[in-house]
């Protein structure tokens, strides 16, 4: 490998399709010319580009992201944008955010930085998420735990959460062997699997969301747009009434909780 060009090459012969803009960002973070074969040979076995960097641009910052971490897509930024325009509605300096699913904390943390600053808490089952979660939320001043679902939040937290913004895996588990290798082989399979028909944690989370939301609190949920009606029947049968959203420039759909 003598120059830019021939990591374009490889890069592309990988079947990277973006291999100009990945071989400037491997050369940038290469301590050398051995670091640098070793980050090629990496991305050429199919591991995810923002694992082998270590960080990936999510909502105009870099979040920190570990391998094995779920990386933030960018339609989930559309989940952050309507979040964050709900804390902004509060008129509040410090309204109570938790970003539960958290991963690596990315979601929670843009919607702090968008707001500019929260009362934030985030939480996640898998301990390698929560380890990289720490790394983005509590340099905003936010608070992450481990467990599952709600089981980690500190219990002072219930009736006080007035935006909780999820992003619970919503692949239904025989979806999964079709996703992209990059995903469903270096990505958590906790993060991903949403139980035989995607919607098994959302049911879940919207059980218990009432005893946890604040008076005119939200709920505000990514799925996908197969199964967004389905994600709204899943917030009726929890009592909470729903609003579909969708954003057609990155294919995001996001639904909207509250209790009626």
């Amino acid at each position: 490998m003598t120059g830019s060009s021939a990591i374009v090459e490889r890069l592309r012969t990988a079947g990277c399709v973006f291999a100009e803009d990945e071989a400037r960002l491997l050369l940038e973070a290469a301590n050398g010319r051995d670091h640098l074969e070793h980050l090629v040979e990496q991305r050429g076995q199919g591991f995810p580009l923002e694992h082998i960097l270590g960080w990936v641009d999510f909502c105009g910052s870099r979040m920190i992201i570990r391998p094995g971490v779920f990386v933030p897509r960018r339609r989930t930024e559309y989940l952050v944008r309507k979040a964050a325009h709900l804390v902004a509605a509060l008129g509040k300096p410090e309204a109570v955010v938790v970003d539960l699913c958290c991963g690596s904390g990315a979601i929670g943390a843009a919607v702090s930085d968008l707001v500019g600053g929260c009362e934030l808490y985030a939480a996640d089952i898998d301990p390698n998420a929560v380890a990289c979660a720490r790394l983005n939320v509590q340099p905003r001043s936010g608070h992450v735990f481990e467990g599952d679902l709600y089981d980690a939040l500190p219990p002072r937290l219930r009736g006080r959460v007035e935006v909780l913004v999820v992003n619970a895996p919503y692949v239904p588990t025989d979806m999964i062997a079709l996703m992209p290798p990059e995903a469903r082989l270096h990505e958590s399979a906790a993060a991903l699997d949403g139980g035989t028909d995607g919607l098994e944690v959302q049911r879940r989370v919207a059980g218990e969301a009432a005893e946890w939301l604040a008076p005119g609190g939200a709920l505000v949920l990514e799925t996908s747009s197969r199964q967004a009606a389905g994600t709204a029947r899943v917030m009726a049968a929890a009592g909470l009434a729903a609003e579909v959203f969708v954003e057609d420039e990155d294919g995001a759909t996001v639904v909207v909780a509250s209790i009626p």
